[in-house]
């Protein structure tokens, strides 16, 4: 028995006055460096996905616990399961009562058995770890999983529970009030479910998975002519030209792009804008490096060459005086 005996009750303590003893307990707790997740659970219903609501159903289908479970739905509800930790084979939990007691679970490990047959019955059934862990699985693999006898979910006789407080009973409300803890965080990580049982849950997509056996002579082979015919390709046995390391890597030669034609002129816009050609800088330059003799040179041809025109233009005139002037000689000779 506990602190109390067997007729009396342990004090009544407010909800309020619990609640500032769990969060000094916890506030200590946190300054000696342990790592604190309680159960927070919000509105009435205390698991929302399969895997949570798979482990309270199976909890409450025992007559075992019947009597101590609704005190326990009542403190988890409202907050009591302060913290909670799930490892293989163990869970630890903090519940505020009277005082801030210490709960502790042991459960048995999954036989192997069970789980190879829940293996092998599950061969192929289940899909991708997603499908599993959010409990997309078909109906005869919930059931196989939910099974009381060789299910995943413990047995009475596979769970060992003690409490800090008073109550010599085997479940206690504060015990209750963590199983139902336990199904509550199931919904956020429902792979603590393995490790509880001390089962790896990714065995069960690997059984999804048939490995192919190597060196298997029966397998057929196609060979490179039919392989050649395949994909209208000639298969040689020539080996391919290895490159030295010494050889330079030739660039890539750029793709010459094409310039755009220029839209063609009408006659009467070619009349109305007149383009005066600009020489280029390259003619300028070579303009400017000539040399000045050849320029004096081809001046001076000009001017010879343009003399005679008008030596040519001076012809007829003489001409035209040396008439006169034989006219009036015969002139004179005939008066005489």
């Amino acid at each position: 028995m506990g602190r109390y005996d067997y007729w009396e009750y342990a004090p009544y303590v407010s909800v309020a006055e619990r609640r500032a003893r769990a969060a000094k307990e916890v506030d200590k707790r946190i300054k000696k460096g342990q790592v604190i997740s309680p159960v927070k659970i919000e509105g009435r219903k205390i698991a929302r996905t399969f895997w949570g609501n798979a482990w309270c159903d199976n909890l409450e289908s025992y007559s075992d616990y019947e009597n101590r479970l609704p005190r326990g739905r009542t403190y988890v509800r409202n907050g009591s399961v302060v913290h909670l930790k799930i490892e293989k084979g163990r869970i630890d939990a903090l519940v505020s009562g009277s005082e801030v007691y210490t709960v502790q679970i042991e459960i048995s490990a999954l036989p192997k058995e069970d789980w190879n047959r829940l293996k092998r019955e599950s061969a192929g059934e289940i899909g991708t770890l997603v499908e599993l862990l959010q409990g997309k699985l078909s109906k005869g693999i919930m059931e196989l999983v939910t099974a009381r006898e060789h299910g995943l979910f413990p047995k009475p006789k596979e769970i060992k529970m003690r409490c800090s407080c008073p109550d010599g009973a085997r479940m206690c409300k504060h015990v209750a009030a963590v199983m139902y803890g336990i199904g509550s965080r199931l919904d956020a990580s429902p792979e603590s479910l393995f490790v509880l049982r001390g089962v790896d849950h990714l065995e069960l997509i690997e059984q999804a998975i048939p490995s192919a056996p190597l060196g298997n002579s029966n397998a057929p082979v196609i060979s490179s002519g039919d392989l050649g015919a395949i994909f209208d390709i000639e298969i040689g046995e020539t080996p391919l030209p290895t490159t030295s390391a010494k050889t330079k890597a030739t660039p890539a030669t750029r793709p010459t792009e094409k310039k755009p034609k220029a839209p063609k002129k009408s006659p009467a816009v070619k009349a109305a804008t007149k383009v005066v050609e600009t020489p280029a800088p390259e003619q300028v330059k070579q303009i400017s490096k000539a040399p000045k003799k050849k320029t004096e040179t081809k001046s001076k041809t000009e001017s010879v060459k343009a003399a005679p025109t008008k030596s040519a233009e001076k012809k007829p005139a003489l001409k035209k005086v040396a008439a006169k002037k034989v006219t009036k000689a015969k002139a004179t000779r005939v008066k005489k």
